[in-house]
C-alpha cells in the first residue's frame, strides 16, 4: 500500500503503459470486432461456416501461441520483418504487444458480438425491412437491441488482454522503461523476491479490472432501463 500511495516513478510508468497498450489494442479490436460480429450474425454468404469457426477457434486460442506467431512474423527472418517494411511494428516495442493483443482481443469481441445479433427476435429485422428500412439502417437498429451483448463483447476483449501475460512476454520483451507492463512486471518482482512490488502491480491491476467491470456493468443497468 505504501508504494501504490507514494510517488512510485517506476509504478506510475508500468501502470500509464499497460493501460497505454491495452486500450489501443481494444479499441482497435472494437473497431474491427463489432462489425465483424454483426456480419457474421446476420448475414448468409459462402465461407460463412469457415469464417465462424475461425473465429471460435480464435477465442480458444492460447495467448502465448498468439505471441509466438507474432514473433515470428516480426522478427528479422519472419515474414514482415525480413521485408523491413517501415510502418510495420518492431520487435520488442509497445507497437508489437498491441499488435498481439489486438489478435487475442479481435475473435473475442467479433465471437461475443455475433452471438448477441443472433439472440435478437428475427422479427425486428423484417419489421425494420418492411418499414423500408437500409441494411446499414436495419444493422444498427439490431446492434441497438444486442448493445447489452455488444458491451459484454468489449468486456471479454478487454479482459482477455489486460491479464495477458505470454504474449506480451515474448513479442515485448519485459523491458524496462520501455516495454514492461503490470504483468510482466508481476512476473519480474515475483522471480527475484521483491514481494511487495509484485503485490503492490496485483492490487492494481484487479483494481483495474474491477473499475472497468463496474462502468460495464452500470452501462449495462442504464441499457435495460432504457
Amino acid at each position: 500500500m505504501t508504494l501504490i500511495i507514494g510517488d512510485d516513478s517506476r509504478l506510475a510508468e508500468i501502470v500509464l503503459l499497460s493501460l497505454r497498450v491495452s486500450g489501443i489494442a481494444l479499441l482497435i479490436s472494437t473497431i474491427i470486432g463489432i462489425p465483424t460480429g454483426a456480419l457474421l450474425g446476420l448475414t448468409r454468404f459462402r465461407g460463412r461456416r469457415l469464417s465462424v469457426a475461425l473465429v471460435y477457434t480464435g477465442m480458444a486460442f492460447p495467448p502465448v501461441v498468439i505471441g509466438l506467431f507474432v514473433y515470428l512474423l516480426l522478427s528479422r527472418s519472419g515474414v514482415f520483418g525480413s521485408l523491413n517494411i517501415a510502418w510495420m511494428p518492431r520487435l520488442f516495442t509497445p507497437e508489437a504487444m498491441i499488435l498481439a493483443q489486438v489478435i487475442i482481443a479481435y475473435p473475442l469481441v467479433a465471437g461475443f458480438t455475433m452471438a448477441a445479433v443472433q439472440a435478437v427476435d428475427p422479427a425486428l429485422r423484417m419489421q425494420m425491412q418492411s418499414l423500408g428500412a437500409s441494411r446499414w439502417q436495419t444493422t444498427w437498429a439490431i446492434l441497438e437491441e444486442a448493445r447489452v451483448g455488444v458491451i459484454a463483447a468489449v468486456v471479454a476483449g478487454f479482459g482477455g488482454i489486460i491479464s495477458e501475460v505470454g504474449a506480451v512476454m515474448l513479442v515485448g520483451g519485459n523491458i524496462a522503461g520501455q516495454t514492461r507492463v503490470l504483468t510482466t512486471a508481476i512476473v519480474l518482482e515475483t522471480n527475484k523476491g521483491n514481494f511487495g512490488m509484485a503485490l503492490a502491480l496485483g492490487v492494481i491491476l484487479l483494481s483495474i479490472a474491477f473499475s472497468t467491470n463496474f462502468i460495464i456493468l452500470r452501462l449495462e443497468g442504464r441499457a435495460f432501463d432504457e
